[in-house]
């Protein structure tokens, strides 16, 4: 079956984690959606990094949280924050390619 993340998860979002860095977090409605997503490795760095069209070297970490259900993937940051050319100073707005990633399970 396939699913959109939207529809499995209550939060999903982006945001600083330092002038060098983004994390995004997708938290899930049940413990029984994260772990099937968790179980099938749906969100992993390679898909993560073909969304934001990025090298997968450019994930530092991709971690699934089992306490809050939740996946956190934190990246470097394009440009740092602040820096000339940079739109999006808190990284709050960042996570919007993650609203349309559609899943198989």
């Amino acid at each position: 079956m396939e699913y959109n993340l939207r529809d499995v998860a209550s939060v999903i979002r982006s945001k600083n984690s330092g002038p060098y860095e983004l994390t995004f977090d997708v938290i899930f409605k049940e413990f029984e959606m994260f772990n099937k997503v968790k179980a099938a490795n749906a969100i992993n760095e390679k898909v993560f990094a073909s969304l934001y069209n990025i090298p997968e070297s450019d994930i530092i970490k991709l971690v699934y949280f089992d306490p809050a259900k939740a996946v956190k993937i934190t990246i470097v940051r394009p440009i740092p924050s602040g820096a000339l050319g940079e739109t999006d100073v808190y990284g709050a707005q960042q996570h919007s390619p993650l609203l349309g990633f559609t899943f198989k399970l």
